[in-house]
């Protein structure tokens, strides 16, 4: 294998892994800093606050993204494993 073919490799992994996060930390950061300026207008400082929002967020954009993140999952894989075998057979 060349060093090209890792390096291509390596960088289409890391890109489908930032894609596939996005909307879960988009969608923390949005709640995290909603409730931030919640916290800050209230003076409510309470550090547990802000950590349930942001659970209950993610595990609402898991259900909402699941079937498109398991679909580019899948279909990176498919594109990997492909590859892997024109490149060895």
């Amino acid at each position: 294998m060349s060093a090209n073919f890792i390096i291509g490799l390596a960088s289409e992994a890391v890109y489908t892994i930032l894609k596939v996060s996005a909307p879960m930390i988009v969608l923390a950061l949005v709640v995290g800093l909603t409730v931030s300026i919640l916290q800050a207008t209230t003076q409510i400082q309470e550090q547990t606050l802000a950590f349930v929002p942001k659970i209950i967020a993610v595990l609402v954009g898991l259900l909402i993204f699941g079937p498109w993140i398991l679909t580019t999952m899948v279909d990176f894989t498919f594109q990997l494993l492909n590859n892997l075998h024109l490149y060895i057979g």
